[in-house]
């Protein structure tokens, strides 16, 4: 598993400072917009081939630990 330093990126030249996936243009949240809109994470890999399938995976799964925990209640 790959730290969430290698996954992502926070730059505040580089689209105004949103959290990208790593060494891309893309934006983390634009992974959710997709998937909140019914694509499939593929459709997303297609769109976006600079994203590997590997970073949006643990991204997800960064996701994923985060709403599971108990800290944020």
């Amino acid at each position: 598993m790959k730290t969430d330093l290698e996954l992502v990126a926070k730059d505040p030249l580089l689209l105004e400072g949103l959290l990208v996936f790593k060494g891309t243009r893309v934006s983390v949240e634009t992974l959710f917009d997709h998937l909140d809109k019914g694509h499939s994470l593929q459709e997303f890999l297609l769109d976006f081939p600079s994203v590997n399938a590997d970073q949006a995976q643990e991204v997800l799964k960064i996701g994923k630990r985060i709403l599971n925990s108990k800290s944020i209640l």
